[in-house]
Protein backbone atom coordinates (compact mmCIF):
# COMPACT_ATOMS: atom_id res chain seq x y z
CA UNK A 1 0.00 0.00 0.00
CA UNK A 2 1.22 3.39 -0.99
CA UNK A 3 1.40 6.08 1.54
CA UNK A 4 2.37 9.30 2.60
CA UNK A 5 4.84 11.06 5.25
CA UNK A 6 4.05 14.49 6.54
CA UNK A 7 6.23 15.79 9.50
CA UNK A 8 4.46 16.60 12.66
CA UNK A 9 5.49 19.12 15.47
CA UNK A 10 5.14 17.73 18.68
CA UNK A 11 5.39 19.57 21.67
CA UNK A 12 9.37 19.48 23.09
CA UNK A 13 9.73 16.72 21.13
CA UNK A 14 11.18 17.91 17.64
CA UNK A 15 9.68 17.25 14.35
CA UNK A 16 8.50 13.63 13.86
CA UNK A 17 7.47 11.62 10.64
CA UNK A 18 4.40 9.03 10.50
CA UNK A 19 3.12 6.75 7.76
CA UNK A 20 -0.68 6.77 6.99
CA UNK A 21 -2.46 5.11 4.28
CA UNK A 22 -2.23 7.19 0.93
CA UNK A 23 -5.09 8.99 -0.40
CA UNK A 24 -5.70 9.76 -4.31
CA UNK A 25 -4.90 13.10 -4.68
CA UNK A 26 -5.31 15.52 -7.96
CA UNK A 27 -4.17 19.07 -8.37
CA UNK A 28 -6.26 21.12 -11.25
CA UNK A 29 -4.20 23.62 -12.28
CA UNK A 30 -3.33 26.72 -14.60
CA UNK A 31 0.02 28.82 -14.31
CA UNK A 32 -1.95 31.75 -14.84
CA UNK A 33 -3.35 31.95 -11.54
CA UNK A 34 -1.31 33.41 -8.56
CA UNK A 35 -3.57 31.65 -5.97
CA UNK A 36 -2.42 28.24 -7.83
CA UNK A 37 0.99 28.86 -7.27
CA UNK A 38 0.79 29.52 -3.91
CA UNK A 39 -0.67 26.30 -3.36
CA UNK A 40 1.60 24.34 -5.93
CA UNK A 41 4.33 25.25 -3.20
CA UNK A 42 2.49 24.73 -0.15
CA UNK A 43 0.77 21.05 -1.37
CA UNK A 44 3.86 19.81 -1.78
CA UNK A 45 4.90 20.85 2.02
CA UNK A 46 1.99 18.23 2.65
CA UNK A 47 2.32 15.54 0.22
CA UNK A 48 5.27 14.51 -1.65
CA UNK A 49 4.54 15.82 -5.54
CA UNK A 50 5.37 11.59 -6.74
CA UNK A 51 2.10 11.16 -4.77
CA UNK A 52 0.28 13.63 -6.23
CA UNK A 53 -1.95 13.27 -9.53
CA UNK A 54 -0.76 16.84 -11.46
CA UNK A 55 -4.28 17.98 -13.94
CA UNK A 56 -2.93 20.46 -16.06
CA UNK A 57 -6.44 22.55 -17.21
CA UNK A 58 -7.25 26.05 -18.82
CA UNK A 59 -9.16 27.83 -16.24
CA UNK A 60 -10.33 30.46 -18.84
CA UNK A 61 -12.19 27.55 -20.66
CA UNK A 62 -13.97 27.50 -17.40
CA UNK A 63 -14.60 30.82 -16.84
CA UNK A 64 -15.92 31.51 -20.54
CA UNK A 65 -18.48 28.17 -19.88
CA UNK A 66 -19.61 28.57 -15.83
CA UNK A 67 -17.81 30.81 -14.26
CA UNK A 68 -18.17 34.50 -16.15
CA UNK A 69 -18.69 36.26 -12.92
CA UNK A 70 -14.36 36.70 -12.84
CA UNK A 71 -14.68 38.50 -15.55
CA UNK A 72 -17.35 40.71 -14.73
CA UNK A 73 -15.56 41.34 -11.68
CA UNK A 74 -12.63 42.36 -13.31
CA UNK A 75 -14.62 44.64 -15.17
CA UNK A 76 -16.46 46.39 -12.54
CA UNK A 77 -13.97 45.87 -9.13
CA UNK A 78 -14.85 47.13 -5.99
CA UNK A 79 -11.98 49.27 -4.92
CA UNK A 80 -11.91 48.67 -1.26
CA UNK A 81 -11.66 44.79 -2.14
CA UNK A 82 -9.37 45.68 -5.05
CA UNK A 83 -6.79 47.02 -2.10
CA UNK A 84 -7.47 44.25 0.37
CA UNK A 85 -7.17 41.60 -2.48
CA UNK A 86 -3.58 42.97 -3.00
CA UNK A 87 -2.16 42.89 0.35
CA UNK A 88 -3.91 39.42 0.99
CA UNK A 89 -1.63 38.12 -2.13
CA UNK A 90 1.55 39.50 -0.52
CA UNK A 91 0.74 37.97 2.66
CA UNK A 92 0.67 34.96 1.41
CA UNK A 93 3.42 35.48 -0.88
CA UNK A 94 5.38 36.28 1.77
CA UNK A 95 4.17 33.38 4.17
CA UNK A 96 4.67 30.90 1.46
CA UNK A 97 8.03 32.17 0.77
CA UNK A 98 7.94 33.15 -2.75
CA UNK A 99 7.27 36.49 -4.93
CA UNK A 100 4.48 37.59 -6.78
CA UNK A 101 4.29 40.74 -8.88
CA UNK A 102 1.76 42.08 -11.02
CA UNK A 103 2.94 41.02 -14.68
CA UNK A 104 1.92 43.65 -17.47
CA UNK A 105 0.50 41.03 -19.32
CA UNK A 106 -3.00 40.36 -17.49
CA UNK A 107 -4.96 38.33 -17.71
CA UNK A 108 -2.48 35.60 -19.90
CA UNK A 109 -2.94 33.32 -22.20
CA UNK A 110 -1.87 29.97 -21.15
CA UNK A 111 -2.90 27.89 -23.41
CA UNK A 112 0.70 26.93 -24.64
CA UNK A 113 2.42 26.37 -21.34
CA UNK A 114 -0.55 24.22 -19.90
CA UNK A 115 -0.41 22.15 -23.25
CA UNK A 116 3.40 22.06 -22.25
CA UNK A 117 2.62 20.71 -19.15
CA UNK A 118 1.48 17.34 -20.52
CA UNK A 119 4.77 17.28 -22.31
CA UNK A 120 6.79 17.65 -19.45
CA UNK A 121 5.42 15.53 -17.60
CA UNK A 122 5.96 12.81 -20.09
CA UNK A 123 9.73 13.45 -19.09
CA UNK A 124 9.10 13.72 -15.72
CA UNK A 125 9.55 16.98 -15.57
CA UNK A 126 5.99 18.29 -14.85
CA UNK A 127 6.90 19.92 -11.59
CA UNK A 128 10.18 21.70 -12.11
CA UNK A 129 8.28 22.89 -15.84
CA UNK A 130 5.47 24.41 -13.91
CA UNK A 131 7.37 25.55 -11.68
CA UNK A 132 9.33 28.04 -13.48
CA UNK A 133 6.30 28.60 -15.58
CA UNK A 134 5.05 30.03 -12.60
CA UNK A 135 8.16 31.88 -11.44
CA UNK A 136 8.58 33.62 -14.90
CA UNK A 137 4.89 34.56 -14.92
CA UNK A 138 4.77 35.80 -11.26
CA UNK A 139 8.03 36.41 -10.42
CA UNK A 140 9.91 37.68 -13.35
CA UNK A 141 6.86 39.25 -14.51
CA UNK A 142 7.52 37.78 -18.33
CA UNK A 143 4.79 36.86 -20.97
CA UNK A 144 4.48 33.26 -20.85
CA UNK A 145 2.45 33.47 -23.88
CA UNK A 146 5.16 34.17 -25.65
CA UNK A 147 7.51 31.61 -27.42
CA UNK A 148 10.61 33.33 -26.63
CA UNK A 149 9.50 33.23 -23.23
CA UNK A 150 8.53 29.72 -23.27
CA UNK A 151 11.72 28.52 -25.10
CA UNK A 152 13.90 30.30 -21.75
CA UNK A 153 11.55 27.60 -19.62
CA UNK A 154 12.53 24.90 -21.72
CA UNK A 155 15.91 25.42 -21.72
CA UNK A 156 15.78 25.70 -17.55
CA UNK A 157 14.08 22.61 -17.33
CA UNK A 158 16.05 20.30 -19.99
CA UNK A 159 12.82 19.96 -22.27
CA UNK A 160 13.84 19.77 -26.25
CA UNK A 161 11.96 23.04 -27.67
CA UNK A 162 11.44 21.09 -30.98
CA UNK A 163 9.83 18.32 -29.96
CA UNK A 164 7.84 20.42 -27.68
CA UNK A 165 6.51 23.54 -29.39
CA UNK A 166 5.42 20.11 -32.47
CA UNK A 167 3.27 18.62 -29.95
CA UNK A 168 1.66 21.00 -27.99
CA UNK A 169 0.08 22.10 -31.67
CA UNK A 170 -1.25 18.49 -32.12
CA UNK A 171 -4.73 17.71 -32.32
CA UNK A 172 -3.56 14.90 -29.20
CA UNK A 173 -2.40 17.39 -27.12
CA UNK A 174 -4.88 20.02 -27.47
CA UNK A 175 -7.59 17.46 -27.14
CA UNK A 176 -5.86 15.95 -23.70
CA UNK A 177 -6.29 19.90 -22.59
CA UNK A 178 -9.69 20.20 -23.68
CA UNK A 179 -10.51 16.99 -21.68
CA UNK A 180 -9.12 18.08 -18.19
CA UNK A 181 -10.48 21.33 -18.29
CA UNK A 182 -14.42 19.56 -19.45
CA UNK A 183 -13.51 16.91 -16.49
CA UNK A 184 -13.07 19.27 -13.94
CA UNK A 185 -15.95 21.34 -14.59
CA UNK A 186 -18.13 18.04 -14.99
CA UNK A 187 -16.91 17.26 -11.35
CA UNK A 188 -17.84 20.14 -9.78
CA UNK A 189 -14.95 22.73 -10.19
CA UNK A 190 -15.59 26.30 -11.37
CA UNK A 191 -11.38 27.48 -10.83
CA UNK A 192 -7.66 26.93 -10.33
CA UNK A 193 -6.46 25.50 -8.00
CA UNK A 194 -9.24 22.67 -7.36
CA UNK A 195 -7.60 19.84 -5.11
CA UNK A 196 -9.66 16.47 -5.52
CA UNK A 197 -9.07 13.42 -2.66
CA UNK A 198 -10.39 10.07 -3.38
CA UNK A 199 -12.52 11.05 -6.61
CA UNK A 200 -15.22 13.23 -4.95
CA UNK A 201 -13.85 15.11 -2.00
CA UNK A 202 -13.07 18.31 -3.68
CA UNK A 203 -10.97 21.50 -2.11
CA UNK A 204 -10.73 25.14 -4.19
CA UNK A 205 -8.36 27.55 -3.34
CA UNK A 206 -5.20 28.06 -2.05
CA UNK A 207 -6.56 28.90 1.44
CA UNK A 208 -8.13 25.35 1.48
CA UNK A 209 -4.60 24.01 1.76
CA UNK A 210 -4.64 23.63 5.42
CA UNK A 211 -8.23 21.75 5.66
CA UNK A 212 -6.79 19.33 3.35
CA UNK A 213 -4.13 18.96 6.04
CA UNK A 214 -6.51 18.41 8.22
CA UNK A 215 -8.70 15.93 6.45
CA UNK A 216 -4.93 13.68 5.94
CA UNK A 217 -4.44 14.05 9.55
Amino acid sequence: MDVYVRPVMLPCAGVYQFDLPMPKIEFFFDCSSPWTYLAFVQIQQLVSAEHITWRPFLVGGVFNTINPSVYENRANPVPAKQRYYAKDLQDWAAYVGVTIGAPPVFPVNSVKVMRGAFVADEHNLLVPYANAVFEAYWTHLQDISDTQVIAQILQAVGLEAGEFFAKIESSDYKQRLRDNTEELMQRGGFGSPTIFVDDTDMYFGNDRIQLLAGKLD
